[in-house]
């Protein structure tokens, strides 16, 4: 899979957790749905984007890194700098699919307690519609 294409479905996804959340209890549990299934797909695609990073950084540390460093000094500072600057597009994509990652925990125990809350209302209206109530 290609960054092109990590990139696009981070924006879809991106776009799609950018959406105000339901607030009927039907529509509640299918964006619940939806949303778990970003979940499990950022974290695929997340282990994906370090593989990359990984693996860009080690080809170009090799072409690139090691040339400057036997010509002149660079000291560990600046040669983490130069390793971090190689995979930066990488990186992005890392640190996105992460918060993208947190979206989802975050929203789902939204809708979590969306769902809580509506639980507990039926069973007190039941409660109350039965003449259960007690004081």
């Amino acid at each position: 899979m290609s960054i092109d294409k990590i990139k696009k479905e981070c924006a879809d996804m991106q776009a799609e957790l950018e959406t105000f959340m339901p607030d009927e209890i039907n529509a509640v549990i299918e964006r619940g749905k939806e949303i778990a299934v970003y979940h499990a797909r950022t974290g695929y695609l997340l282990a994906m984007a370090k593989q990359m990073t990984r693996a860009k950084k080690t080809s170009e540390i090799g072409d690139t890194i090691i040339k400057i460093a036997q010509e002149n000094y660079l000291s560990a500072k600046a040669q983490n700098a130069l390793v971090e600057s190689i995979a930066a597009e990488e990186m992005f994509l890392v640190d996105w699919l992460d918060r993208i990652n947190s979206m989802c925990v975050h929203q789902l125990d939204f809708l979590r307690s969306i769902i809580s809350k509506e639980k507990e209302e039926m069973r007190i209206s039941h409660q109350f519609n039965y003449g259960n109530y007690r004081q």
